[in-house]
């Protein structure tokens, strides 16, 4: 698609039989969505991160369920924009959904910045003081990247957001990994890991949504899903390795357990485990000609599930700790 078309990235497409209060129906299940949402980082991420972290010995972080939403809204920002940019190429000629990368630019900024604030609070630092820091200054770089990638939006020019996006996943990444050990190896894991994970999800959020405005066209609709899906071969192929080999170098094998890093990842590997098998049924699904839309919409909600405990995991203390003391 060239970077120029005029009106494709807020396009709506209104079918025969449509109606205006359809179109109020879905703006409210979208209210619905962002206040469940919040709801859900007010209520269960501070007692989800209580009960990872019980009997652990562990100290208690500050602000972590503040920070975990925080983090989980910038994973959320970073996938949805990334996810469009690759889900509109997917896409190719036809009807495309309404764009979410503005919205989803500024809200990574508003969490990036929120962090710095909350930081400066449970650490009773000024604001000038915590920028001096070397994740006040990552957090301050994220913030920036994420208006730049939301500038490139208004302007029209999405693609130029790559570059500040991209600033952005290595600003995270070398944020996640302050430890004296190996950290550029980290930092390039992560760097990976976090980039495929967000093309992984995002792009199944575009496709998904470019699925249900051509569903008067079932052919044309598996097309679009069957291009993504392989596209999401290499992404899980990059997930496996480098999720594998951060785990390798995280977490030592005598505290998988007894860790709140460790439970954590423990349960994040269980949905992988299920997300992978929905996206292979998925594919099953494409190659007999059947409705691949159901798995595909699980695991989509898994994987948002993953974001949350993949925000989890920066939040929890390093368990290298606990296996060396």
């Amino acid at each position: 698609m060239p970077e120029d078309a005029p009106g494709r990235e807020d396009q709506t497409v209104i079918y025969p039989g449509s109606s205006a209060e359809e179109a109020t129906g879905s703006a409210g299940r979208r209210a619905a969505l962002i206040a469940g949402g919040v709801l859900f980082a007010v209520l269960v991420i501070p007692l989800g991160l209580a009960m990872v972290s019980r009997g652990t010995g562990e100290l208690r972080i500050p602000g972590a369920g503040g920070i975990t939403a925080l983090r989980f809204a910038v994973f959320a920002g970073l996938a949805l924009h990334l996810g469009e940019l690759a889900g509109a190429r997917l896409a190719r000629t036809g009807p495309v959904p309404r764009g979410w990368a503005l919205a989803a630019a500024l809200t990574g900024a508003a969490a990036s910045a929120g962090q710095i604030i909350l930081l400066a609070s449970v650490s009773g630092l000024d604001i000038t003081t915590v920028y001096g820091t070397v994740e006040g200054r990552l957090l301050l770089f994220m913030a920036n990247g994420f208006l730049l990638a939301a500038g490139c939006v208004a302007v029209n020019r999405p693609l130029a957001a790559l570059a500040p996006l991209a600033v952005v996943v290595g600003a995270e990444a070398l944020r996640a990994h302050p430890e004296p050990y190996t950290p550029m190896l980290g930092t390039a894991l992560t760097t990976v890991h976090l980039t495929a994970a967000s093309l992984w999800t995002g792009g199944l959020l575009y496709v998904l949504r470019t699925m249900w405005l051509r569903r008067e066209d079932p052919a044309e609709a598996r097309q679009v899903l069957a291009r993504y899906a392989r596209l999401a071969g290499w992404l899980f192929a990059a997930l496996a390795a480098t999720g594998t080999l951060s785990t390798l170098r995280r977490l030592p094998a005598d505290v998988v357990f007894s860790t709140a890093y460790g439970r954590v990842l423990i349960a994040k590997l269980l949905l992988v485990a299920v997300v992978s098998g929905l996206a292979l049924t998925a594919r099953n699904r494409l190659r007999r000609g059947a409705d691949a839309g159901p798995p595909a919409r699980a695991e989509l909600a898994v994987l948002g599930t993953i974001v949350l405990l993949s925000a989890i995991l920066t939040v929890v203390p390093d368990p290298h700790w606990l296996s060396t003391r």
